[in-house]
């Protein structure tokens, strides 16, 4: 792990893509800003975390679940 020390306004660069500057120090809290291509997920660790957790759980559904969403998605036939 690099361990870095930045004060308000300053920045880190990571590659010649994405950067993040400290925009905002209050108290024990940092504020910190990024600026990355589009195409570039960032999100905060818990959120990646949780999207990761979803992710595994829908590769153990059943092809049973899989069979009766797919019904509901299907339009219903016109009479």
């Amino acid at each position: 792990m690099l361990v870095l020390t930045r004060k308000l306004g300053e920045s880190i660069a990571i590659d010649d893509h994405i950067k993040i500057r400290v925009v905002q120090i209050k108290g024990k809290q940092v504020r910190l800003g990024i600026e990355a291509p589009k195409e570039t997920k960032i999100h905060r660790e818990e959120v990646y975390l949780a999207i990761q957790d979803a992710n595994k759980a829908s590769v153990n559904v059943s092809s049973d679940q899989t069979r009766s969403i797919s019904k509901m998605l299907k339009p219903e036939p016109k009479s």
